[in-house]
């Protein structure tokens, strides 16, 4: 899996409760599956690595997210 990095463009994928629940991340419920947004903030942990999205409010699971070009 790519790293993601503060500046990159990212396609949300959805999430699942566990994959939210992992880590006292944020739910994304307000992103749209398939659209793309701005990392401005990348919060690595031991176990997992949470994103911050330019325009919205929160910290959440990279697994939401793929890497785009």
């Amino acid at each position: 899996m790519e790293k993601i990095r503060i500046g990159d463009n990212v396609r949300y994928l959805g999430y699942t409760k566990e994959q939210v629940n992992w880590g006292n991340n944020d739910t994304p419920y307000m992103l749209i599956v398939d659209r793309t947004y701005e990392v401005i903030n990348v919060i690595r942990r031991s176990q997992h690595t949470k994103v911050q999205l330019k325009g919205v409010l929160g910290s959440f699971n990279s697994v939401h997210f793929q890497p785009i070009d």
